[in-house]
């Protein structure tokens, strides 16, 4: 399971589709279902928000925002908490710089546009419901 830290806008349709898929696990997990992945440390930073059902309701719905950009429909109606509450779960920098780099080694070799977007993006941008600690 990889819930990026990074904004998605970075993602290839690969990436952006897994991702989804994987919110969504994340989000059956912590409503008690998924069993293999209620102790998954992907879910760590979600279980110590107040309440982690409406964090992860707002990390899929700026998915689902990303998608609708990038000409994808996925279906909001299975965000049990929509939401578009912005940064109020911390992430530190070291984090996104790892994930910069795992997601550039992924892209090399299936998307060289995105690739090349994310090795030319300066300030790399994060999904709305972090800030950068």
């Amino acid at each position: 399971m990889r819930l990026w830290s990074l904004h998605p806008r970075y993602l290839d349709k690969y990436g952006l589709i897994a991702l989804w898929r994987e919110g969504l696990l994340a989000q059956a997990a912590l409503n008690g279902g998924a069993k293999g992945y209620q102790n998954h440390p992907q879910l760590d930073r979600f279980k110590r928000q107040e309440n982690p059902l409406q964090a992860i309701g707002s990390y899929l719905s700026f998915i689902v925002s990303e998608a609708l950009s990038q000409g994808y429909k996925f279906n909001h109606e299975k965000i049990l908490f929509p939401n578009f509450e912005e940064a109020f779960m911390p992430v530190d920098e070291a984090t996104v710089a790892f994930e910069a780099e795992h997601l550039k080694a992924k892209l090399k070799q299936r998307d060289k546009v995105k690739y090349d977007e994310l090795s030319r993006a300066g300030h790399l941008l994060i999904n709305p419901i972090f800030n950068i600690q």
